[in-house]
């Protein structure tokens, strides 16, 4: 951002709703719940959130999970299940699923090594 320019009330949101889910990422997400604790209605939130940082709510809640991740995986002896645990997801699978997705390996791939991008 350029020095001088204030920010508009849609890239304040869109900044606080990243906070939010930087601090929340270890609940279940719901956006009907993080837009009443923002105070906005939920389809202005996804829409601003969108638009200012270029993708979704639930992506970078996922996105944020998986870093978390990254960390546990690489600095810790917990085993893949409970990482996902500790970052909030309910399954295993589920966990594994939205890893692959996101880092293009599985989490126990990742943690042997995996070509990371």
């Amino acid at each position: 951002m350029t020095q001088g320019r204030k920010k508009t009330g849609g890239e304040m949101l869109a900044q606080a709703a990243s906070e939010y889910i930087e601090t929340h990422y270890k609940e279940k997400f719901s956006l009907q719940k993080m837009a009443g604790d923002l105070y906005v209605n939920g389809s202005y939130l996804l829409r601003v959130f969108k638009k200012h940082t270029g993708t979704t709510p639930l992506a970078y809640h996922n996105h944020v999970r998986c870093a978390q991740a990254r960390e546990l995986l690489g600095a810790s002896e917990k085993s893949v299940s409970e990482i996902g645990e500790t970052v909030g997801f309910v399954s295993s699978a589920h966990f594994s699923h939205v890893f692959k997705k996101e880092e293009g390996c599985t989490p126990s791939e990742y943690r042997a090594g995996c070509e990371k991008h």
